[in-house]
């Protein structure tokens, strides 16, 4: 079938809006035709060239939900008409790492799809009769993908598409990176580096497991006038002197969890020592630039305080994202917030640009 999408070309070049081709789903894939997509940094990130692993000509976009159309042979999770979060996180339900309550990172098709590949190792997109690689598995900067049965998780279709496409990846990730990730225990004090989407999501996480003070840090007003709407109970601006204004909030202990969603590797470094001597845990689940490493004192170490990373919220998505979007429709999450701009296909580029000059929390293409 001939489907329109935005192409990444050459890397640092805008996105090319252009028909391709789209095959049917083989064995254990899908037909989605996508309703709506979120536009997120990681995709920026890939489209900037930054990101070492990436690769053009290829369709970019992650943060996906639709309607399934099409199933192909061996599919008997998902049926025609199911409403569907995308996942750049799959989950086959039987390898060694899905069997584990330790870890959400899949096993199955990790190498084929780190080199955009589906998993028998070819593409469904081509133009001209030349493949197109799929981006993160998933590339839902597009009308219609083709995606395996293991990256598509099944949601209630009470779910409106335009929240629904924001837990395929960065509310997720915050909100995980909370429940999950770190186990915020009820009463806790928590300080959250960032108030992005992931940022945001991990105040909502806190929130949602009792956490008796959540402080967020960041340097735009009017982002943590927004975290605080979501269970924020102080907010900080960003800086040199944060770490000793957190430890003084903190009776000089520091926080029980701290958490970085920013990507910014002096303010991880923050985030560690903003940690509580004795058994702080500080997660980070901000993507740092290519290269940059993360620089830490082992006094902080030694005294008591431990460092996680998280991918996904350590969300098992298939099972995971559709509790975490019943919680949404039960009015636990107010995701509405969330959404500042609503763009077509064909503005995908102004998408960037938005995100670029941080105007907003997330813009969100929507298909007709």
């Amino acid at each position: 079938m001939k489907i329109r999408a935005a192409v990444l070309e050459q890397f640092g070049s805008p996105l090319q809006v252009q028909e391709l081709d789209l095959a049917e789903p083989r064995a254990g894939e899908a037909l989605v035709r996508l309703a709506a997509c979120g536009v997120c940094h990681t995709d920026l990130y890939s489209a900037s060239g930054a990101d070492p692993s990436g690769y053009a000509p290829t369709v970019l976009g992650h943060e996906g939900a639709g309607v399934v159309e099409r199933v192909g042979e061996g599919v008997t999770s998902l049926a025609p008409d199911d409403h569907v979060v995308t996942l750049f996180s799959p989950q086959c339900r039987e390898c060694v790492h899905c069997l584990s309550d330790r870890t959400n990172l899949c096993l199955a098709i990790r190498e084929q799809q780190s080199h955009g590949y589906l998993p028998d190792g070819t593409t469904r997109l081509s133009r001209d009769g030349e493949p197109v690689r799929h981006f993160m598995g998933t590339s839902t900067f597009a009308e219609y993908t083709v995606m395996p049965e293991i990256a598509l998780a099944k949601i209630s279709p009470d779910a409106p598409f335009e929240g629904a496409c924001l837990f395929a990846c960065g509310l997720s990730t915050g909100l995980g990176a909370a429940v999950n990730t770190a186990g915020v225990e009820p009463g806790s004090t928590c300080v959250v580096f960032g108030a992005g989407m992931v940022g945001l999501g991990a105040v909502i996480g806190c929130r949602l497991q009792g956490a008796a003070e959540i402080v967020c840090v960041d340097l735009s007003p009017s982002r943590l006038e927004l975290a605080v709407r979501h269970g924020a109970t102080r907010t900080l601006a960003g800086g040199p002197d944060v770490v000793a204004e957190i430890v003084e909030l903190t009776r000089g202990f520091g926080a029980d969890y701290t958490f970085e969603a920013t990507g910014n590797v002096a303010v991880m470094r923050q985030a560690v020592e903003s940690a509580r001597m004795g058994w702080g845990l500080c997660t980070v689940a901000g993507v740092a630039g290519k290269g940059e490493t993360l620089d830490i004192v082992p006094r902080f170490l030694i005294t008591g305080r431990r460092v996680a990373g998280s991918s996904f919220g350590g969300v098992k998505g298939r099972d995971g994202v559709p509790q975490l979007v019943d919680r949404w429709l039960a009015g636990d999450i107010d995701v509405e917030s969330f959404i500042s701009h609503r763009l077509t296909l064909d503005d995908v580029n102004r998408g960037f640009d938005l995100m670029e000059q941080q105007d907003g929390i997330r813009s969100v293409i929507t298909f007709a």
